[in-house]
């Protein structure tokens, strides 16, 4: 009997779970309801067997319980029982996989009228490209793909010059306009998802997949990777904002297209002298950095973080939380580069700089922070040389005191909580498994130990 009511308990508590859970389905913000009604079609049906069959089993419990007097009949075959289990069976399957089967129909036949996006995913990031005003996506190529070609874009194709880059993780689209998503991954196994859209497909290294939906009310809706793709796979967080028509021809107006990438006037050193004065107080004349003024070194750090660090004070991204007191120094500073030619002048600047290794200043427990290290180094490189591909920069050989200051921002949600630090976000959801001072000591000790960037570069058979 204990059996019997645990079972019964069981059946009666599952059903109120589902009734009264607060946790469901996310608000619908796309055309998919029919992906909602399959849903509810398979709760219902597995919802009943489940109940049928529990509330069976309590019943046979208590009525076939143990009897001395009573003897249990065998009955090796029994056609009529059979013949039910089979038909009601047959039946809630086919009550489960019919309407998938006609939505999925539905979903593999995009719209003509549907306009084209392409998603690329790669670890950890995503980023996006629309084929502009001729309506025709350039050709691309892996071979091509590089860190001043992420895309893989063929130079030389008319149809590509065109073509709307968006090396970000964070899309526009306007609302009520049916769009088809052109999905490719660049390294691995990667699924793009949209929870609110009810749209998800595997997006397959070499093959290119697809998937469409119309959205149907504005806001941001977050972008998920649900194909587990390596250590970062959590943090492969994307953005897709609905707007209105006219905000979104003004967004997209604004994104470079690759004919302007190709055109972006390289930095000049020279000019980049004298945007470098201001900064020279406190980096040091050669980017040497000061510790006495927590102003870390620049000299041998790369050119594109150091850029997206600056727009990012600019921007308000970084330097803006009440307790980063030395990154609200740096913003005021950052916004003396008035445009993206003085920024690309001063970085093109320090690049000449001597990459002199730094003192070390952090001592901690060097074989544990390997240990640690091993996690970090799947993003930032063995050596800690940074690796432009996963938006990781470069730690070797930096101020140790600096990376432990920063370590602890990102863990302690100082740094990597605005909104638009997208790359922020992930390092503080990594920089979690730094509970405790000591521990960012011990792998910053460790960093330490690591050649610097230069060092890698012989190493490997480079200048």
């Amino acid at each position: 009997m204990a059996i019997a009511l645990a079972v019964i308990i069981l059946i009666i508590g599952s059903v109120l779970f589902h009734f009264l859970s607060p946790w469901y389905l996310t608000p619908l913000a796309s055309n998919w309801n029919t992906i909602d009604f399959t849903i509810d079609v398979t709760f219902w049906v597995t919802g009943f067997v489940f109940v049928a069959v529990n509330a069976f089993m309590a019943y046979a419990i208590i009525r076939y319980r143990y009897d001395k007097n009573r003897r249990a009949e065998y009955q090796p075959e029994n056609k009529k029982l059979e013949v039910w289990l089979t038909v009601l069976t047959s039946v809630g399957v086919a009550a489960m996989l019919a309407p998938g089967l006609f939505v999925w129909a539905e979903f593999v036949s995009p719209p003509d009228e549907a306009h084209e996006v392409e998603v690329v995913g790669q670890q950890w990031h995503w980023s996006f490209r629309f084929p502009g005003a001729d309506g025709k996506f350039g050709a691309v190529e892996s071979r091509y793909v590089s860190d001043e070609n992420p895309f893989g874009m063929e130079r030389d194709d008319p149809l590509g010059q065109d073509d709307v880059l968006i090396f970000g993780p964070t899309v526009h689209l306007p609302i009520d306009k049916p769009v088809k998503t052109l999905l490719r991954s660049k390294d691995v196994l990667h699924n793009f998802a949209v929870a609110q859209f009810r749209v998800k497909m595997d997006m397959v290294p070499g093959l290119v997949s697809y998937l469409w939906f119309t959205p149907t009310r504005t806001g941001n809706f977050e972008i998920l990777c649900e194909e587990l793709c390596g250590v970062g796979h959590h943090t492969m967080r994307g953005m897709v904002v609905i707007d209105e028509q006219a905000d979104f021809d003004r967004w997209l107006a604004a994104q470079p297209t690759y004919a302007e990438v190709l055109a972006t006037k390289a930095g000049d050193a020279d000019l980049g002298r004298a945007q470098y004065a201001v900064c020279i107080s406190c980096h040091g004349a050669q980017g040497e950095g000061n510790a006495l003024l927590n102003s870390p070194k620049l000299a041998g750090q790369e050119a594109w973080y150091l850029k997206r660090q600056i727009e990012y004070f600019k921007a308000g991204v970084r330097g803006s939380h009440k307790d980063d007191i030395f990154g609200m120094q740096m913003a005021p500073m950052a916004a003396t580069l008035v445009d993206d030619a003085a920024i690309n002048d001063v970085i093109a600047y320090i690049q000449t700089f001597p990459d002199d290794p730094p003192e070390a200043t952090v001592v901690g427990d060097v074989a544990n922070g390997e240990k640690i290290y091993n996690t970090c180094g799947v993003c930032h490189g063995i050596q800690g040389e940074g690796i432009a591909a996963v938006n990781a920069p470069r730690q070797a050989g930096m101020n140790d005191w600096y990376l432990v200051t920063q370590l602890k921002n990102f863990r302690d949600g100082v740094r990597g909580g605005h909104a638009g630090d997208k790359y922020g976000m992930q390092m503080s959801m990594m920089a979690a498994i730094l509970n405790t001072d000591e521990r960012v000591n011990d792998v910053v000790a460790y960093i330490n130990t690591l050649p610097g960037a230069a060092d890698v570069n012989v190493a490997k058979g480079g200048k």
